[in-house]
């Protein structure tokens, strides 16, 4: 979780709507049940990402139009074609790519 949405993520508003949502979708990942297949949604993924710009907005943050329940699997599929926020370093150090660019 990135640190400005650390609050927001921990909210009673959020826990409520992730909740809410996933009963909504009887608790089935979307994108397998697309596919016809029945497996457990464990995440509730925001479909346009939150930003420090749009975090405090609930028609982004709180929206069941902006809003997936997936399974861990699809999640890791949705997250993988993203840019990393980090590398490793030749000598297996994680390194943020915030660091890496000095900032």
């Amino acid at each position: 979780m990135r640190e400005f949405a650390t609050k927001f993520y921990k909210s009673q508003a959020w826990k409520n709507t992730r909740e809410s949502y996933a009963k909504y979708r009887r608790h089935l990942c979307e994108d397998c049940l697309a596919k016809g297949l029945y497996t457990p949604g464990e995440i509730v993924h925001h479909v346009i990402n939150l930003t420090p710009e749009n975090i405090n907005d609930p028609n982004v943050t709180l929206n069941f139009d902006n809003l997936r329940l997936v399974c861990r699997r699809c999640h890791a599929e949705e997250h993988k074609h993203r840019e990393r926020r980090y590398v490793i370093d030749e000598l297996g150090n994680v390194i943020t790519k915030l660091a890496e660019n000095g900032k």
